[in-house]
């Protein structure tokens, strides 16, 4: 099963986003527990994490309310190589369903820095909020949602957006492609 980009309906859409918010939404070919563990385990989050060609070399997960992740995205080496560190303090934990963290950016040891200091352009905030909400389809899919808030640049918004649909493509590859191993390992086992 491929990824999709969900066309909803008003009445899927819930509440209307505030202004300066990214919404992206993805339908993947998963379990609500499979996409959990793609958000909170080390070694999944690492595979997916990051815009198209970025990787992920560090995913420190600390998923509780009141813990810190702290993930890093390293840059292709046309877009100079830099690692550039997250932390994710939770505000609220909901398995398999919901997480709630506020985003920040970090120096390596994973204390929060301006956005400015970790070499990121314009008025990027300081904190921007997310909640990733999964919603079981039935039949092992899922519909993925992440809204991000705070933003008050429009530039800066448009850059999120485009970064969290490049990330969560790469989440439904990641998650597409374990359903298909799982499913050719079904078959061979009935052989």
């Amino acid at each position: 099963m491929d990824a999709e980009t969900t066309a909803l309906t008003a009445a899927e859409q819930g509440p209307p986003q505030p202004s300066g918010a990214v919404r992206v939404v993805r339908t993947v070919g998963a379990t609500t527990e499979e996409v959990w563990c793609a958000w909170t385990e080390g070694d999944l989050v690492r595979r997916w994490w990051g815009p198209t060609g970025f990787t992920s070399p560090r995913a420190d997960m600390d998923v509780r309310v009141g813990g810190t992740s702290v993930v890093t995205m390293q840059a292709p080496p046309e877009f100079g190589g830099t690692a550039i560190h997250n932390g994710w303090t939770y505000t609220a934990v909901h398995p398999p369903t919901r997480l709630e963290f506020t985003s920040t950016f970090t120096d390596q040891d994973g204390e929060v820095i301006d956005p400015a200091d970790a070499g990121i352009p314009g008025p990027v905030p300081r904190e921007v909020p997310h909640e990733v909400n999964m919603r079981d389809l039935g039949d092992g899919r899922t519909q993925v949602e992440v809204v991000e808030s705070g933003y008050t640049d429009e530039q800066v918004r448009a850059m999120s957006q485009a970064g969290q649909e490049q990330c969560l493509d790469k989440l439904a590859a990641l998650l597409d492609g374990q359903r298909g191993e799982r499913h050719d390992q079904s078959r061979e086992a009935t052989s």
